[in-house]
């Protein structure tokens, strides 16, 4: 699909992964990034380069994707939308009908809001949590959805509600299910961050990393460059609807996670084991890799970095933006 002198909406642009989607988009031929966001996760200062190009902008009235109005008045003339917006995991855990305003409620209205501005196709985030435990390695998309948790679930009733857009509208839409995306403008220190940043955390306060049982628990881990990297496939792509896994069909356990984490930190800090309290145990999920033979045959997608290159990145951009200092 050409996307050249093409006009794009970006939901949830300023956050971890938008904002490097906003950098992939305006490496291509293109008239205008429109960034739509609350700035609940996401941060203007992600956007500095993106916001140097005059083709960038940011919707100056708010960016909520429940209001509906506001929504609709920045999709008005535009040609695609990718959706990033969504409330993480352990956030919808602790606040499940907020997540079920943002994460469903949220969906139906991008869904909704276009069809009536008439967008070409959207790009639409997933997640991995769709599946829950894996029955079997690597998982294919036809994997069946195992999930117990609320993030898990508004995934699927988004995904759903996807499939019935498209059914009964014809709207073309690419769902996207991300495995363990790490890399800068994760959250680093925030209450809900990531398995990656709590170590480098740890590692950097002279503290010894924890892991959660005897560390055997495996995931596909891929690197935030290459997530963007993905939804501009899919977006150019000439596949008109489906759900895809995004991820680097690469086994790596927690243990293995921690040991390169060290090992780049040169690092001689030992790892302390301790057990899974109650109510982690009931819904952990153990081993979660992912297929990528189906993005790599229709979206023309495949990982560029591997685990330990991608955390030296992450290492680096710490570094030069002082997140080391800041804990």
């Amino acid at each position: 699909m050409e996307l050249k002198g093409s006009k794009i909406l970006v939901i949830g642009g300023a956050g971890f992964i938008g904002s490097f989607v906003v950098a992939e988009l305006l490496k291509e031929d293109i008239a205008e990034v429109l960034v739509y966001d609350n700035f609940a996760r996401g941060q203007r200062s992600y956007l500095d380069e993106q916001l140097k190009d005059s083709r960038c902008s940011i919707f100056p009235i708010g960016g909520d994707i429940r209001e509906v109005d506001i929504l609709n008045e920045a999709m008005a003339g535009k040609d695609y939308v990718i959706s990033l917006a969504a409330m993480w995991l352990l956030h919808c855990k602790d606040f499940p009908r907020t997540a079920f305003h943002v994460n469903i409620e949220g969906t139906f209205n991008i869904l909704e809001a276009c069809v009536k501005n008439n967008i070409k196709k959207l790009i639409w985030s997933s997640s991995a949590s769709v599946y829950g435990d894996a029955v079997e390695l690597p998982m294919t998309e036809d994997h069946p959805f195992n999930n117990k948790n609320f993030y898990g679930a508004s995934k699927i009733a988004g995904e759903a509600m996807c499939t019935a857009f498209n059914d009964r509208y014809g709207l073309e839409v690419i769902g996207l299910r991300y495995m363990n995306v790490y890399g800068p403008h994760q959250d680093q220190t925030a209450a809900y961050t990531g398995v990656v940043p709590i170590m480098l955390n740890k590692i950097e306060a002279n503290e010894s990393p924890v892991i959660n049982g005897d560390g055997s628990q495996a995931y596909d881990f891929i690197y935030v460059e290459d997530v963007a990297r993905c939804n501009v496939n899919a977006l150019k792509s000439d596949t008109k609807f489906g759900m895809y896994n995004v991820g680097t069909e690469v086994q790596t356990s927690i243990k293995e996670l921690c040991d390169t984490i060290l090992d780049l930190k040169k690092s001689e800090l030992k790892v302390i084991y301790k057990p899974y309290s109650a109510d982690d145990a009931r819904s952990l999920v153990q081993n979660r890799i992912g297929s990528r033979v189906k993005a790599e045959e229709e979206l023309g997608f495949r990982y560029k970095y591997e685990l330990r290159d991608g955390l030296k990145k992450l290492i680096d951009w710490r570094i030069d933006t002082g997140v080391d200092q800041k804990k």
